[in-house]
């Protein structure tokens, strides 16, 4: 049996993604090593798709029915981020299901052609009360239709 090489992982192009959203970094974003620590970047995920939804008028946290659960999320890194930098995040849409959403974020150094970093997560939305799985709502679905 012979082991099938497996495929690396490359940085993105801007054109990859849909729409773009800046980010800043904190002091404390940076660790000990110099650069930003991994968990800020997946805070950057939430933050860039989220606020997105909230601009669009599809996401209310205080008062909606429906909720995104997250229930998988992977990062990787091609280039360190480190304060001060402002960091750009592009968002799209890579699957569409009938009740879940599948984001792929690239993480770009302001002005950078290539991801610094990309990754994913999976919403899966739910009631808000019963937190069983609901279709998606027909104004998310058209937001979201739009970043595919």
């Amino acid at each position: 049996m012979h082991d099938t090489p497996a495929i690396k992982p490359q940085a993105q192009p801007r054109s990859a993604y849909r729409v773009f959203r800046s980010l800043t970094t904190r002091w404390m974003d940076n660790d000990a090593y110099g650069h930003v620590n991994n968990v800020v970047y997946y805070s950057w995920f939430d933050t860039a798709v989220n606020a997105y939804l909230i601009e669009q008028g599809v996401l209310d946290i205080a008062h909606g029915e429906t909720i995104g659960l997250v229930v998988e999320t992977q990062c990787r890194y091609f280039a360190p981020l480190a304060f001060p930098q402002t960091v750009e995040a592009g968002i799209r849409v890579a699957r569409l299901g009938a009740s879940s959403v599948r984001y792929e974020i690239g993480l770009f150094a302001q002005g950078a052609p290539l991801t610094a970093a990309s990754g994913h997560f999976i919403h899966v939305y739910v009631d808000k009360a019963t937190r069983r799985p609901t279709p998606l709502p027909l104004n998310l679905k058209t937001v979201l239709e739009r970043l595919l």
